[in-house]
């Protein structure tokens, strides 16, 4: 027998199709319910690759007396967080505020009309750790309901009021100076672990955002910028988060060391982190961080990507019941995998494979060796030992491949795949890589085709159907996603899709006090409009809107663009140099708004060399302040601005740097170009 989710899209709520709970999605019928039952609605949110979520699935709402409990005295809601992050973001602040931590599986009690009275996160079936049974929970905020339904309300109304009354401080418009950068990468470096890498103890995140501001300063000659973020890549690529074999990231660390990852594997982690190594190979030149970009990438196109174009949201942590089993091994597994002994040993000895195991009697694979110690080891060429251990991953992978894979999440989230449009697009041209670009162009058409409808961009995708109004952090996204594909391949209707969802955000989101709502005025009714500015594992939805207005003014030098941009940094940099690891988004904003911005406006025939290399002088580098139009010559409508009334030299491909929309002297010459940009 199903409940009321059998027609839900989302894998998560899929899950949850045939427990004997009657859940029902959010949607007006629930509300409509509660009302007319006067009861209180039990939301659980949760997302399909959470192992907790999947425990507590498990052991309490698969289990017939406690879905009885539930389903005789409360409304039963389930939410993928995934699709829904406005009610997540809601219902989440409810929980810190209330019990001082968060997480998920979250489950939270509501009144009729939706307002939350008690939260909290996991509930196991009997006590244990210092936590109530879940079916004590429950009878408990039934009888209460019955018992005290005034005290119950009265402390819902003080606790909305409260969630609705709390904004962000911000400073009173504090001017944006050079030396912010300078006091941020201060802060980030005091919190920083020289003995493991990273920022904190356990569990313990990749960070990319702040990686990202630190090689944003390396390129300005930081060297301190650049020594922390070479220590923590190169700390995060040698820890079992990595996939040794596989490519790509685990969610993050649950000890200090990076050695036990939380295995799941998120799209917005993979792509983020992608950029960032890509960038650091970009302004160091080290191989290894090029091949851990490549890897990671390579496991988005061969594990997370639709046929039609769209990257899928993540892998589960669980295989056969086991969160990790998939990606471990042991000794006699890795000998019995068609490999010769000496081989074998190779393979265990660089990754640190031993017979007790390093996590519950196996091993998850980290590197514990260099190329120069197993060469000494194996009494064999440094320079072939890298090779080497690729072949025989690679013959590992294959061999892991027969294994129960975890299940994928294969809806499509526009926020993620602009992550992940930014990355192909940058690497496909920086790497010169024509499959990577190809993903990228497929990825933008697949979303502007089937989550674009009437103008309005939808959230989410699976299975041919696009649901939920986009937020905030899809259309600010999505639009610097696509110019990050238009500077990689200058075709105008990449930059005008990006021109119109500025333009939405704009009509749409703006808070009259300042800065965005995450949610669209056309949207649902909620408890209140979130405006949240901190940055998370991805984005906020304001940072990549302050983004999103400095990279489309500097194209089309809209001083109005930049003044509200402007306003919004200096609003908030109270919060952003104090927590600076907690707004690394708004850091890079900032960044970019204190310049030196270059523009570049490249004419000329697409297939003349003259043209590509010109463009390539632009590509090959990292800098992170500039932005690119090219086009044909005369440019066609809808290209930026800053190709307007740009004539040709000498009748050849043309290119023009330029601050601030003064240029200099235009050139034919890639190297003069180069010594132009710095």
């Amino acid at each position: 027998m199903t409940n009321h989710l059998a027609n839900a899209s989302s894998p998560y709520l899929l899950q949850h199709a045939n427990n004997p709970v009657d859940w029902y999605p959010w949607d007006d019928e629930a509300l409509q319910r509660a009302r007319q039952e006067d009861k209180p609605i039990f939301l659980s949110i949760g997302y399909a690759a959470c192992h907790w979520c999947h425990v507590m699935a498990h052991e309490s709402f698969e289990d017939p007396a406690i879905a009885a409990l539930m389903n005789a005295s409360f409304v039963c809601i389930k939410v993928d967080r995934e699709e829904r992050p406005d009610l997540d973001s809601i219902f989440m602040n409810f929980l810190v505020s209330t019990t001082g931590q968060g997480g998920w599986p979250m489950s939270v009690f509501l009144t009729p009309e939706g307002r939350p009275f008690y939260a909290g996160t996991y509930f196991p079936p009997v006590r244990h750790s210092n936590l109530p049974a879940f079916s004590e929970v429950l009878e408990a905020v039934a009888r209460l309901w019955r018992t005290d339904r005034a005290g119950i309300l009265s402390s819902s109304e003080n606790l909305t009021r409260s969630l609705v009354a709390q904004r962000n401080p911000s400073s009173a418009g504090k001017p944006i100076e050079l030396q912010l950068l300078g006091e941020a990468v201060q802060g980030i470096s005091d919190a920083y672990n020289w003995q493991n890498g990273g920022w904190g103890a356990a569990p313990k995140f990749p960070q990319p955002m702040t990686i990202e501001f630190l090689l944003r300063q390396a390129s300005r000659g930081d060297q301190t910028s650049l020594e922390l973020a070479i220590h923590a890549l190169h700390a995060m690529a040698r820890g079992g988060m990595y996939d040794m074999l596989g490519g790509g990231f685990a969610r993050y660390s649950v000890d200090p060391t990076w050695l036990v990852p939380h295995f799941e594997k998120m799209l917005y982690d993979n792509a983020q982190l992608a950029l960032t190594y890509l960038h650091a190979y970009q302004l160091t030149g080290e191989i290894a961080f090029r091949e851990v970009c490549e890897a990671t990438l390579d496991f988005i196109l061969r594990e997370m990507t639709h046929p039609l174009g769209g990257f899928y949201s993540s892998l589960d942590a669980d295989s056969e019941g086991e969160e990790g089993k998939y990606y471990m091994w042991t000794p006699e597994e890795i000998r019995g995998s068609a490999l010769s002994d000496d081989d074998a040993q190779l393979l265990i000895e660089a990754y640190g494979v031993t017979a007790s195991g390093n996590f519950e009697g196996r091993n998850i694979l980290r590197r514990v060796m260099t190329d120069e110690q197993l060469a000494s080891q194996f009494h064999a060429e440094a320079g072939t030992i890298a090779c080497k251990l690729r072949k025989l991953s690679k013959s590992l992978f294959n061999e892991r491949q027969k294994r129960l894979r975890p299940a994928t999440d294969d809806k499509v989230l526009v926020s993620w795949n602009a992550l992940a449009l930014a990355a192909f697009s940058e690497a496909g041209k920086a790497l010169n890589r024509a499959d990577y670009l190809q993903a990228a162009v497929s990825n933008a058409d697949f979303i502007l085709q089937h989550m674009l409808q009437d103008g309005r961009l939808r959230h989410s995708w699976r299975a041919g159907q696009a649901k939920v109004a986009a937020f905030l952090e899809d259309y600010a996204g999505l639009g610097l996603g696509l110019l990050s594909l238009y500077q990689a391949d200058p075709d105008p209707r990449w930059y005008q899709a990006a021109l119109d969802l500025l333009e939405q955000i704009i009509t749409h989101f703006r808070d009259p006090a300042g800065g965005f709502y995450d949610t669209s005025d056309e949207g649902e009714a909620l408890l209140y409009r979130p405006h949240d500015l901190q940055d998370n594992a991805t984005p906020s939805g304001n940072a990549l809107g302050v983004q999103l207005l400095l990279k489309l003014a500097a194209f089309e030098g809209r001083s109005d663009w930049q003044s509200i941009a402007q306003g919004m940094l200096e609003a908030n940099l109270s919060l952003v140099m104090r927590y600076p690891t907690a707004f690394a988004g708004w850091l890079s904003a900032l960044d970019f708004a204190l310049g030196p911005i270059h523009q570049v406006a490249v004419l000329g025939e697409p297939d003349d060399p003259l043209t590509g290399a010109l463009l390539s002088a632009v590509y090959q580098r990292y800098q992170p302040r500039l932005v690119l139009a090219a086009s044909t010559w005369p440019p066609p409508a809808g290209t930026p601005a800053l190709l307007a009334e740009r004539p040709l030299l000498d009748e050849k491909p043309t290119a023009y740097a330029c601050e601030g929309f003064v240029c200099q002297q235009p050139t034919n010459d890639p190297q003069v170009l180069l010594k132009q940009l710095g």
